[in-house]
């Protein structure tokens, strides 16, 4: 997924006490991508970067801790060590104010550093985001812990299956072809190489109060069939900050960006066009 280019071209920073890979590309002004938990910066490369650079932007993106070539520390990683981490890397690369993407967790960072360092953040897109756990993502999360806790390492086929099954939506799940190719990405890239310490961020409290204060222009992207950061709780996060709006894109689930490319590009773009 793109993977090959972005490591080639791979430089790297080290801030808050932690040697982060990056990519820098493209002209224009820049907008800073944070993926996701478990996902690399190549996440974005097959989709979303080629369309911010078609719109005029630079882009960056970053492995966080615990995806290699990023150093891995031992333990557990709090949201506050991605925000300090992703604060250090605006700041060594001098972005600020720039444009943010994030993604799943990487969108809690982006809501961090609005909250407490809007001097950093001209504009935000928040997707598949949320600012608390509802009972039934707190009990996933609570047993993704035991399981990292418990020592099991799970056989990478499984892992596969229960990625695609979690992560896309039903339209996705019906097409044979589709799922085939999904399986093969998944199982190939594993799971291995991620540092398990990345699982204790999503124990983040309701910030819904704390986003009152974003003074950031953000647009808030859900997914209809997104069972990880269902639109309910991102609609939360968009009714929480002041200057904010939401977009829900159908058919797809928790990776929308990647089973519905287009529609996600055309909210980041037409949003950064005029913010």
């Amino acid at each position: 997924m793109g993977g090959a280019d972005y490591r080639h071209a791979t430089d790297f920073v080290t801030t808050n006490g932690i040697r982060l890979a990056y990519k820098h590309s493209g002209g224009g002004e820049p907008v800073l991508l944070i993926a996701g938990s478990g996902s690399a910066g190549h996440f974005w490369t097959p989709h979303q970067t080629p369309a911010l650079h078609a719109a005029g932007y630079a882009t960056v993106v970053f492995d966080n801790r615990g995806i290699p070539p990023s150093e891995a520390p031992a333990g557990k990683y709090s949201l506050a060590d991605f925000v300090a981490d992703t604060k250090g890397l605006i700041e060594a690369l001098d972005l600020a104010p720039c444009r943010i993407v994030g993604m799943s967790l990487g969108s809690m960072i982006a809501q961090e550093l609005a909250i407490d360092h809007p001097e950093l953040v001209r504009s935000a897109v928040l997707i598949a985001t949320r600012a608390r756990v509802d009972a039934a993502r707190l009990a996933q999360t609570e047993a993704e812990i035991a399981l990292v806790e418990s020592g099991v390492r799970l056989p990478a086929v499984y892992e596969a299956a229960t990625t695609v099954f979690k992560m896309f939506s039903p339209s996705t799940l019906d097409d044979d072809a589709a799922v085939a190719s999904w399986l093969d990405v998944f199982e190939m890239s594993g799971t291995g190489t991620v540092a398990t310490g990345q699982v204790w961020a999503d124990l983040a409290g309701d910030r819904r109060a704390a986003l009152r204060r974003v003074t950031a222009p953000c647009r808030v992207v859900t997914f209809t069939d997104d069972l990880i950061t269902p639109p309910h709780l991102g609609a939360e996060v968009a009714e929480a900050i002041p200057r904010c709006d939401l977009v829900e894109i159908p058919r797809c689930g928790h990776l929308g960006c990647l089973e519905r490319p287009d529609a996600v590009n055309a909210a980041i773009t037409e949003f950064f066009d005029h913010n």
